[in-house]
């Protein structure tokens, strides 16, 4: 009886308020299906707060908890009480301030607790000092206020990232598949692989496949040579380069650029550029505490005034206006009619 239960592993789920409940629910079910394909419990879970009273999802869906950190603080004094801690959190994660947890976060990883985040939980660890020389996954578009935020931080745009006793994921239904990595590493690839089918899942998705769909299914384009320059253009944000400077290193003329917008984006080079930094800056606003001006400096404009003036022109309301802007239950912030949409 013993040696079966010192074979269960205990998993601390730390609720974020406003956590994101597909990625918590997507990890606790990799969870519980793994216990059904097995026929036994070979995973047991808590759910915890800071104060171990109830948390509300980004979704207004309130979950009670098991535990207070310091109840578990108590409780795990080596790590056989707790294999794992990964914090859930989601939405406004940037305005999470809190040391009491953070503190925390650092006991339980120098007891010898691997520590884990799903979808912005990153950022929590980043904040905690975990994850300074360290390799992580964030969700997409955390990453360049993330990145702002947390220079010493090497993130990736992978779906999960394993660093030794840290680690972290995207969000979403990745969760799932990091939680997958961890059943194939204890009980081999062929139960990760039953649990996937369970989930009708057409496969294990690997740590390194990309988060977002490929730029040609975004924008429902296929020319290779329009590709080509619109990732140019998507990996050069905060120093623009010049249309001579991509028709150089692309040996596509710039005519023939001029073309190649005007027929399958409706616009020109120089306008989608100014689209793509804009929704960059966008991000920034609303996934950071950056100055209005290291948001324009970030996103490629030399001045706050001439930043201001664009991003009004095409969201229809200033910068400042749109940080402030309150966000809805399900985590999104309001957006006018009016607003124009990248084809």
């Amino acid at each position: 009886m013993e040696a079966r239960a010192l074979d269960r592993q205990r998993i601390h789920f730390l609720l974020i308020p406003n956590f994101s409940m597909i990625a918590f629910s997507s990890a606790i079910e990799a969870l519980r299906l793994a216990n059904r394909a097995l026929g036994r419990t070979a995973y047991e879970w808590r759910l915890i707060s800071e104060d171990g009273k109830p948390v509300e999802a980004s979704n207004r869906v309130v979950l009670t908890v098991d535990s207070s950190l310091d109840q578990v603080l108590n409780d795990v004094t080596h790590p056989s009480d707790s294999s794992m801690v990964i914090v859930c959190s989601g939405v406004d994660v940037e305005n999470f301030h809190h040391r009491a947890v953070f503190s925390w976060l650092r006991r339980m990883h120098k007891r010898g607790v691997s520590i884990g985040g799903l979808c912005t939980g990153a950022w929590v660890l980043a904040e905690a000092g975990l994850l300074e020389d360290r390799t992580c996954a964030i969700h997409w578009e955390m990453i360049p206020s993330f990145a702002e935020r947390f220079p010493d931080v090497n993130v990736k745009s992978s779906l999960f990232e394993v660093d030794n006793d840290i680690f972290t994921c995207a969000g979403g239904t990745v969760a799932l598949d990091m939680m997958l990595y961890f059943i194939g590493l204890r009980f081999g690839a062929e139960m990760a692989e039953r649990v996937c089918e369970v989930c009708l899942m057409d496969r294990v998705r690997p740590a390194h496949d990309r988060q977002r769909l490929p730029i040609g299914s975004r924008l429902g384009i296929q020319n290779p040579r329009l590709l080509t320059i619109i990732e140019i253009m998507e990996a050069n944000i905060a120093e623009p380069v010049s249309l001579a400077q991509i028709s150089q290193s692309t040996g596509i003329s710039r005519r023939h650029i001029e073309r190649l917008f005007r027929h399958h984006l409706g616009r020109s080079p120089a306008r989608y550029y100014l689209e793509v930094r804009l929704e960059r800056a966008r991000r920034l606003l609303r996934h950071s505490n950056l100055p209005i001006i290291e948001v324009a400096v970030a996103s490629g404009f030399v001045s706050a005034s001439h930043f201001s003036k664009r991003y009004r022109e095409y969201f229809g309301r200033s910068p400042q206006m749109d940080r402030n802007m309150p966000e809805l239950s399900g985590g999104e912030r309001d957006t006018p009619d009016t607003q124009p949409e990248l084809a």
